[in-house]
């Protein structure tokens, strides 16, 4: 029987090992089609002999989720290549800075994001066969992703991200979903992000485990494949759960297969962790960031239900220690640095995360926002994330974001931008009620904004920077609030 590799192993040869193991186990279900770990690894080595690329080139992909994306990233790992996922919501100008940034050799995409792909200037991929090619350099010190942050408060960068790092991270997975060969992912959230991708995806490849994949989000799709496909673990970003809860079928959904559903991307707000608490569903959450790979602490099943809304302690190969209330994160599956700029760490290879945070007597962290999200009012500090907790709770509002504006008295003020659910009303003057007994005077909005959505990105996070500029369009945002 074949060794199990060790995290010195480039990635393709976990799926070397899982075909020869056991080639007629479903690696990956995708539009009604399975895909066997013996037929994955031929798709890959295919792909691998036909790239015309070489060691750390790099090669984008534009497009929804779909195997070819997974059998293109092991395929470059064989290779010592670099795979740069672009988010497919992106402008193409968008797309042109970072393509300016990374200047990958290749891209392939969707054939229905083809009109969009011909305008960035970069060849469209083809697999060309090439006989002689024999020799496959990739191994675990190679840089294997660049994927660029969400920017939702500055220019996106691109984290370099190496094999050995998404293994280690993968680890870090197997330990946050009590992750086995047993198991079955469900998989919704867009892969161009580290979230989709790794949080659950490709460790679940990596521990031999088989994936159901969806192109994308939807909450009927992802109620019925609970049902149907029977998934273990699936991860959820707030905006997603609360899509899911508000779908017609999820009173009468069976959700019994679910051992663990995993959310993160924000704090997540405790009337949602409530709504699968009530269904029997664990909620456990990951923190981190796409720098980290991103798992840097996690919220494990045993713990879930009495501590709702934790990010749970440090995964086993991370550390975390808060320095004046910030997260800062060290372990092996950080990424090395940024593309083109290799700072991104201390010197001591810390990541300076910019959100806040406490721990608890028994060691559990728990998220209280962003440093850059912090609103100085008065002199005090007003976290954004206590006001939208409460916003969260009443029942006509679908969703609320609270961002600081300027206050020709306090200097800075909170303000809350509501987008109620169809058919409510919600006056002023009773939404102000929420936060009477709940927080301090000086932390309530002192301004109520009404909108029929809030801006946000691929994952749902809500674009503080954007919103702070639908809200005072004559603001001068090239200066902190």
């Amino acid at each position: 029987m074949a060794a199990r590799p060790s995290p010195a192993a480039n990635l393709a040869r976990f799926i070397e090992y899982w075909a020869a193991r056991s080639p007629s186990k479903v690696a990956i279900h995708f539009e009604g089609k399975d895909f066997t770990y013996a037929e994955l690894l031929i798709q890959i080595e295919s792909a691998a002999s036909c790239l015309r690329v070489k060691k750390g080139d790099r090669v984008a992909w534009l497009g929804y989720n779909s195997p070819e994306m997974l059998v293109l990233l092991f395929a470059l790992s064989r290779l010592g290549a670099i795979l740069v996922p672009l988010n497919w919501r992106l402008t193409v100008a968008e797309h042109k800075e970072i393509i300016a940034d990374c200047a990958p050799k290749l891209l392939f995409c969707d054939s229905a994001l083809e009109p969009h792909a011909s305008q960035l200037g970069v060849p469209l991929g083809k697999l060309v066969v090439e006989a002689d090619k024999t020799e496959f350099p990739g191994d675990e010190a190679d840089d294997a992703l660049i994927v660029y942050t969400s920017g939702t408060t500055a220019k996106p960068k691109g984290a370099v991200l190496t094999q050995a790092a998404l293994v280690w991270n993968a680890l870090n997975s197997f330990h946050a979903h009590d992750l086995r060969e047993a198991d079955h992912v469900l998989t919704v959230l867009p892969m161009f992000h580290v979230g989709g991708l790794n949080i659950q995806t490709l460790p679940a490849l990596l521990a031999g485990a088989t994936v159901t994949l969806h192109k994308r989000f939807e909450p009927g799709a992802w109620l019925a494949d609970v049902g149907k496909r029977r998934p273990t673990v699936s991860l959820l970003v707030p905006a997603a759960m609360r899509a899911v809860i508000g779908h017609p079928t999820w009173p009468g959904a069976d959700l019994s297969s679910l051992k663990i559903l995993n959310s993160g991307s924000m704090v997540v707000p405790a009337s949602l962790i409530r709504a699968f608490h009530e269904r029997g569903v664990p909620v456990g959450q990951i923190y981190g960031a796409t720098e980290t790979a991103p798992i840097a602490t996690a919220l494990l099943r045993d713990d879930a239900m009495r501590k709702p809304g934790s990010a749970g302690k440090p995964a086993p190969h991370c550390e975390v220690k808060l320095v004046d209330g910030e997260i800062w994160v060290k372990g092996p599956a950080l990424m090395r640095g940024y593309w083109r700029d290799d700072f991104g760490l201390t010197r001591e290879g810390w990541f300076r995360s910019g959100d806040l945070g406490r721990v608890d007597e028994e060691g559990f962290y728990w998220i209280v926002g962003r440093t850059k999200d912090v609103i100085i009012s008065g002199g005090e500090n007003v976290h954004p994330a206590e006001l939208e907790n409460l916003l969260a709770e009443c029942p006509a509002i679908a969703e609320a974001a609270v961002v600081g504006v300027p206050d020709a008295q306090w200097g800075e003020a909170a303000c809350a931008a509501v987008v109620l659910k169809p058919g409510s009303t919600l006056p002023e003057t009773e939404l102000m009620k929420l936060f009477e007994s709940r927080l301090a005077r000086y932390k309530h909005p002192r301004r109520i904004v009404f909108l029929d959505e809030l801006p946000k990105n691929a994952l749902g996070k809500v674009q503080k920077l954007e919103l702070r500029r639908l809200i005072d369009p004559q603001l001068d945002l090239a200066k902190p609030v």
